[in-house]
């Protein structure tokens, strides 16, 4: 019998499994792919999460291989409107862009140095019973039926988490009236590592700059997409921003729609829910993968703590209390990035532009502001 069995093998589940491995425990790690995954959705890594990637030992890699921001600068109607300094935290002054697939290869590789058989791809969970005592988690695969049985599970297969709809099968969602397309271009702009914000009046446009040369665009859209080409949304850029990406050297090309939603409980008798499989928040801001990964550097020490023999009720109360706290702070934040780009008429938006302008030329003001959009 494993002591976790974690369901999802993205970038939260790896990262909980390399900090139960690091500790000496028995892990598996399901993954319904057979392959790796080329998306690369999630990009940008706050301080707060750094700072946990360090303590694992990993964080060094994926410094060394990613763009540090060290600023995020607010254009309007061809006019700059405000600068905001990422420099708050004393160790990791800047967010971190770099791709998920990434991210990914630097954490499963972590996982497989510290055990070469605990990840399993190709298994599709299917059902994951508590009988109290232990977990059975019946899988599907390739080469026929898997069973694996664990003292504890953790579900962190995304937001989309089969698990929790059979846990949590009346978890309301929230929708927002908000659609986006992004896409990654050679950088031909002169932002170099700034990441840029475009508040125009038909809605905002996003760009991050990615290593090797590459800038990630991302449109607010008036609806959901309808199959927007490389070319179409690269002439989308140019009539909101006058910068025009070549559209022969896109790479990737993604359209989303937004909700929320967040489980009142993360621990459910022996199954816990990590990351978006627990609070699913817009992916504006950047905020889901690192709070996933919060989630997982809070739980590790209580789980190490409970296979050790101690009563850890109290531990997951405080668990419970500030990851939901933490939750709802980021839905909050990811709430108001999008307020923020909402369409307005060109005399509301001057004015709104102005006032950003006075308030982040306070000190105060401006460190507050740093805080939320890095998650400190």
């Amino acid at each position: 019998m494993f002591d976790v069995v974690i369901v999802g093998a993205g970038p939260v589940g790896l990262f909980m499994g390399a900090l139960l491995l690091q500790q000496g425990h028995q892990v598996r790690i399901l993954e319904r792919r057979a392959s790796h995954s080329d998306s690369s959705r999630a990009i940008g890594i706050h301080p707060p999460a750094l700072a946990e990637l360090a303590r694992a030992g990993v964080a060094g890699e994926l410094i060394a291989a990613g763009v540090h921001i060290h600023r995020g600068v607010a254009y309007s109607q061809g006019r700059m409107v405000a600068r905001l300094a990422f420099d708050g935290d004393p160790h990791f002054p800047f967010i971190l862009a770099v791709p998920q697939t990434v991210t990914e290869k630097v954490l499963e590789r972590t996982v497989m140095d510290l055990d070469s058989a605990a990840i399993v791809r190709g298994a599709d969970v299917q059902e994951v019973v508590d009988d109290f005592r232990s977990v059975r988690v019946l899988a599907d695969s390739a080469v026929g039926g898997l069973e694996f049985r664990a003292r504890l599970v953790v579900a962190a297969d995304g937001a989309h988490s089969a698990i929790r709809q059979r846990i949590l099968p009346h978890l309301p969602s929230r929708s927002y009236p908000d659609c986006y397309i992004m896409g990654d271009f050679a950088d031909a702009t002169p932002h170099g590592t700034d990441a840029v914000l475009y508040l125009e009046p038909a809605g905002i446009v996003e760009s991050f700059p990615l290593p090797d040369g590459v800038r990630r665009w991302v449109v607010r859209l008036g609806s959901p997409d309808k199959g927007t080409t490389a070319a179409g949304l690269a002439e989308l850029i140019g009539a909101r921003t006058g910068e025009v990406p070549d559209a022969r050297s896109n790479t990737m090309l993604s359209a989303f729609e937004v909700r929320s939603r967040l489980a009142a409980r993360m621990v459910h008798g022996r199954v816990v829910l990590l990351g978006d499989a627990a609070h699913e928040i817009s992916p504006i801001g950047g905020q889901g993968m690192n709070l996933g990964w919060l989630d997982a550097a809070a739980l590790a020490p209580i789980m190490d703590a409970s296979f050790g023999g101690a009563d850890v009720g109290r531990l997951l109360e405080h668990f419970e209390r500030s990851r939901k706290k933490a939750a709802q702070r980021a839905s909050r934040q990811a709430g108001l990035n999008m307020a923020l780009g909402r369409p307005l008429p060109p005399s509301v938006m001057d004015a709104r532009n102005r006032f950003f302008a006075g308030v982040l030329g306070l000190p105060s003001i401006a460190g507050v502001v740093e805080r939320r959009f890095t998650m400190r």
